[in-house]
């Protein structure tokens, strides 16, 4: 906002009036013109009322017109007088309150948009409607969000998932530069000899380095159902940053009513996305089982479910699959959401039933989900959030 008012009690006048949208009850009484004015046309045309009337007369119906040109020219206002993250809640609710997903099918319009995750999900979800003209945008489109995702999440990732897996290979004879000296001190407390005031250490502990025999299994299970939208973009692009360490062995497996192992496409999380089929049912109980096909090290497998566990299949085999997985050695993981979006909706009874099993399922942000991959590999707890 542009607009300089010396008059603090008219700036808050002129703040409400922006909010309140100018309705004759609004009872602000204060007109706009300039650049609020176009800032105020932005809004209407997203968030004004079907009925009554804007100050002056001015229709107040909500609407950007049905063609794209219209609605290219709204986004272009929208990213001149709104920050970036305000630009991409106004371009989700336009999608969402104005039925706009189908113009997203033709490419000036996706050239127009503001990328990030919501906007991917909702191109994914329209993949199969797409035609050959616009997939070439999408997939562009889709890259830069990608990219993004990649450099603000891979270092650390790959940083904290390096650490986890040296210190998950600890061993009882380690070399003097293995030693874990902290450990080791906590372990040999009771040879403290007073007339020396030193601990003679009977037992060392160290960390074995992780070498490229001494791998992890990792195994993502996806629920590709149209509310884990997200979720999908995030864990994809996490998955093609685990395939790119070679202590860690990755499968990538998407399902809805049918499973689909996206494994061999890892090098290119576009390629996954777009492999992906966002809406559908939901057969939890079938994805578990190709997972289960797929151990061959219990022990050395950390399977990841990300679902919001609305179960379209059978209920207590899926409960039994995780139950044997655990007792076989596997850590299993279950997170109801990957991303930012706050607490989802879930199956609470679902959710209930795995924490029985000693497997609690909580919603996990992007920059947590580092630190979750590492107490599994560790088998330490799990850094469950509060608000979980």
């Amino acid at each position: 906002m542009t607009a300089e008012a010396t008059d603090p009690a008219q700036e808050r006048l002129r703040r409400w009036r922006l909010v309140l949208g100018g309705d004759a009850a609004d009872g602000t009484g204060c007109a706009l013109s300039g650049q609020d004015a176009a800032m105020d046309a932005a809004l209407t045309a997203l968030y004004g009322k079907k009925d009554g009337k804007a100050q002056g007369g001015r229709d107040r119906s909500a609407g950007l017109g049905a063609s794209a040109p219209s609605v290219a020219r709204w986004l272009g206002d929208i990213r001149t007088y709104f920050p970036s993250s305000v630009v991409q809640v106004m371009q989700r609710d336009a999608i969402d309150r104005l039925g706009l997903a189908t113009l997203l099918l033709e490419p000036e319009m996706l050239e127009a948009v503001e990328a990030d995750v919501h906007l991917v999900g909702t191109l994914l979800s329209l993949n199969k409607a797409m035609p050959e003209t616009t997939k070439e945008t999408a997939r562009a489109v889709v890259r830069k969000v990608v990219e993004d995702l990649e450099k603000r999440l891979a270092t650390r990732t790959r940083a904290t998932l390096t650490g986890a897996l040296d210190r998950s290979a600890r061993i009882n004879r380690p070399r003097h530069h293995d030693i874990d000296w902290n450990r080791t001190i906590a372990a040999n407390l009771k040879h403290y000899l007073p007339e020396y005031r030193t601990i003679v250490p009977e037992r060392l502990i160290g960390y074995g380095r992780a070498t490229q025999s001494t791998k992890k299994e990792v195994i993502l299970c996806i629920d590709q159902s149209g509310s884990m939208a997200a979720s999908v973009v995030y864990a994809s692009v996490f998955g093609a940053v685990l395939a790119s360490m070679r202590t860690i062995s990755t499968r990538l497996v998407v399902f809805d009513t049918a499973v689909v192992d996206l494994t061999d496409q890892l090098d290119d999380p576009v390629d996954v996305l777009f492999g992906t089929q966002l809406g559908g049912g939901t057969d939890i109980n079938r994805a578990l089982a190709y997972c289960q096909s797929q151990i061959t090290r219990p022990a050395e497998t950390v399977v990841v479910l990300i679902s919001d566990l609305y179960e379209g299949g059978i209920r207590n085999e899926m409960l039994k699959r995780v139950s044997a997985m655990k007792a076989s050695g596997v850590q299993f993981v279950t997170l109801l959401a990957l991303s930012d979006e706050g607490a989802p909706a879930y199956d609470r009874e679902h959710a209930a039933a795995l924490a029985a099993l000693g497997a609690p399922a909580f919603a996990c942000t992007p920059d947590l989900f580092p630190e979750v991959m590492a107490a599994a590999i560790e088998k330490r707890p799990l850094p469950i959030p509060d608000a979980a």
